[in-house]
């Protein structure tokens, strides 16, 4: 399948089924998966459908092994210079101007 074009939800479902075919490469059941990655059937369920959360695919990915394939599924990036001066944003200066001296009680004169 070619992700560029697909609809989120055309790659969502395309993830589920890898995700299945995974675990029956694996000769698991869904139930066993659930027990493997600590999570209830619905969840191995659902990401089947494609209609899992992040965390669940992790632990499925996890118990089947797979966790080598998330480098090729988000490579680790580099923030660029430009946007990491952006993130910092304005940085403050200090304050000049004139100093006052500041004027103690045994210096005023006293009348």
């Amino acid at each position: 399948m070619e992700f560029r074009a697909a609809t989120p939800s055309a790659i969502a479902t395309e993830l589920g089924d890898r995700i299945k075919v995974a675990r029956l490469n694996a000769d698991l059941t869904q139930k066993e998966l659930a027990e493997k990655a600590g999570l209830s059937l619905k969840a191995v369920t659902n990401s089947e459908k494609g209609t899992s959360t992040l965390e669940s695919i992790v632990a499925i990915l996890v118990a089947l092994e797979l966790t080598e394939q998330l480098n090729s599924f988000i490579p680790k990036q580099e923030i660029s210079p430009v946007q990491l001066a952006k993130l910092q944003g304005k940085v403050r200066k200090r304050a000049t101007g004139t100093s006052k001296k500041i004027i103690k009680s045994e210096d005023t004169p006293s009348w």
